[in-house]
């Protein structure tokens, strides 16, 4: 008995390195990034560098967290490209004045109003994907991929395909603080980073301590388990697509902030960005799997790695080829950590 109990310990102890190796695999991953590239370059590893990428990151971040609660669902969205352009140029018009010809005036509405506005707007498109998705029987992929094209074509509409500019707002229009949202900084702290932050640890609290959070990994685990066990399905998909959207305009404001401007163009091909982090961060594409830390994880894996790419003067056409790597790795290290059948190794 003794001889077997010794054969057995080291098996045990092998399996627990592995499984910890492939499920902290996106953290691990970071920690090598920052490493290789704090090596190539003296400019790479400074607090300032980390401060400016991590600002970068919240642009994605946002995204992923609402990626994240679709893909959970065992869903896809990839219209949050098309809503944070979209919200972007809403934003942009609101802080350019809204024109009431009727009336012969102009409209400056104050920062808050256009944010208020700006998210709700986001929520209603990403409405408009959960019913089609849950009520409509639409397939999640084709649905998204409509509401992409729509609003991207709206925001090409509403724009002429121009892009605003001077969105700091005029204290004399009482609409000034815009440039606020993506370029000030709390104790040294961007501010997007804290609104990442924020929003991570709602995502955090409402899935690990809430009755939703479980109706969703229930529900994405297996849907039709769960309508029979009384998960309200249909309210829990439409939710997830309209938190995809809030946050999808949340990261549009960011991103406008940021760059004081808003173009319809902005925000082209940042869904695949988004589910790159999710998959990178360890979350399974069929549902029912997944963390906010891990998609975090996942999203600075993509941002510093990008960074660090840029600072060490790397062709963006090699940039492209790596991060496409990193892809592939993620999702055959998921594919080898729930195995063949299925489980979870």
């Amino acid at each position: 008995m003794s001889q077997t109990s010794k054969s057995a310990a080291p098996q045990g102890q092998g399996f627990s390195l592995l499984k910890l190796l492939l499920e902290g695999r996106a953290f691990f991953a970071l920690i090598v990034i920052i490493a290789v590239f704090s090596y190539l370059s003296p400019n790479y590893f400074t607090t300032s560098n980390f401060l400016i990428m991590a600002s970068q990151v919240a642009i994605f971040g946002l995204l992923a967290i609402g990626m994240l609660l679709v893909i959970l669902n065992g869903g896809i969205d990839l219209s949050v490209g098309s809503i944070l352009a979209l919200c972007g140029v809403i934003a942009g018009a609101m802080m350019q004045g809204i024109e009431i010809k009727a009336m012969g005036v102009i409209l400056y509405p104050p920062v808050w109003a256009v944010v208020v506005i700006t998210v709700t707007i986001g929520a209603l498109v990403g409405a408009v994907n959960g019913v089609l998705v849950a009520y409509l029987k639409v397939p999640a992929f084709v649905a998204t991929l409509g509401v992409m094209y729509v609003a991207r074509g709206v925001a090409l509409l509403l724009t002429n395909g121009l892009t605003y500019n001077r969105l700091a707002g005029s204290a004399e229009l009482g609409n000034t603080g815009f440039k606020w949202l993506g370029s000030e900084r709390i104790a040294g702290i961007p501010i997007s980073v804290l609104i990442l932050a924020v929003c991570a640890v709602i995502a955090w609290l409402v899935l690990s301590r809430s009755a939703f959070g479980r109706w969703l990994y229930a529900s994405g685990g297996n849907e039709r388990a769960a309508e029979l066990s009384g998960v309200p399905v249909k309210f829990v998909k439409v939710t997830v697509y309209t938190l995809s959207g809030a946050l999808s305009a949340v990261a549009g404001l960011v991103l406008s902030s940021q760059l004081t401007s808003a173009g319809p163009t902005a925000g082209t091909t940042y869904e695949l960005t988004a589910i790159a982090a999710v998959v990178i961060g360890g979350a399974a594409l069929t549902g029912g799997r997944g963390t906010v830390l891990g998609t975090m994880l996942g999203a600075f894996v993509i941002g510093f790695l990008s960074a660090g790419l840029v600072i060490v003067g790397v062709s963006s056409y090699w940039q492209t080829v790596f991060t496409g790597a990193v892809i592939v790795l993620a999702v055959l290290m998921n594919s080898i950590q729930t195995g063949k059948g299925g489980k979870k190794a």
